[in-house]
């Protein structure tokens, strides 16, 4: 009797240790979930530099593996091709990274410098990116501000990629342009205070 009851309190013991160290897992999970949430809720102050800055250092980023990305699975499933460059966000990574970035990333070709949804100083750039491909002259990066809470980057993909021929077939020049939508309010939400101290 004296060892069922041992048995019975060392169980009790084993099945209470379980739970605090449960409580304390969800706990650590639920505090960096809850500092996260603090820093991105911080006020900050932000001036346009830095917004400028920082959209075109997430927009080169951004252009780059998104670039890659592509490529890849373009190289994997060519048959899928159409779908996959009329919406790049089906693309696990390019995904994940619109979530990470709170961005909107499109390709867009020489058809959409006559898009409705494309804003006009958008347009102008457009043009200017067909001209270079066209010339064969080099473009950078781009960034707009389209109106008060959005900002556009816009990145050439490169002539001679495989991306200019596969997403844009048809096209007398080969033509192709990243186009990131940033909000302005995500920026600022997910920026880092203590980083934009020390700038």
């Amino acid at each position: 009797m004296k060892s069922i009851h041992i048995i019975q309190s060392v169980a009790l013991s084993a099945a209470l240790l379980l739970s605090i160290s449960a409580c304390q897992t969800k706990r650590l999970e639920n505090t960096k979930e809850l500092s996260r949430e603090i820093k991105a809720s911080q006020i900050k102050r932000v001036t346009n530099t830095q917004l400028i800055y920082t959209i075109d250092e997430w927009g080169k980023k951004i252009a780059q593996i998104s670039d890659k990305t592509l490529q890849k699975e373009l190289a994997a499933h060519p048959e899928k091709a159409s779908i996959l460059c009329k919406d790049i966000s089906q693309i696990a990574l390019i995904n994940a990274l619109e979530k990470e970035y709170g961005v909107k990333v499109q390709l867009l070709g020489e058809a959409d410098i006559h898009s409705p949804g494309i804003n006009a100083k958008e347009k102008e750039v457009l043009e200017a990116y067909l001209y270079s491909a066209k010339t064969k002259s080099v473009a950078s990066d781009n960034v707009q501000l389209l109106n008060d809470t959005l900002f556009v980057y816009n990145a050439p993909v490169a002539v001679e990629s495989p991306i200019c021929k596969q997403c844009m077939p048809g096209q007398e020049t080969p033509f192709a342009v990243w186009r990131l939508l940033f909000d302005k309010k995500e920026i600022i939400r997910k920026l880092d205070a203590k980083a934009l101290k020390e700038n």
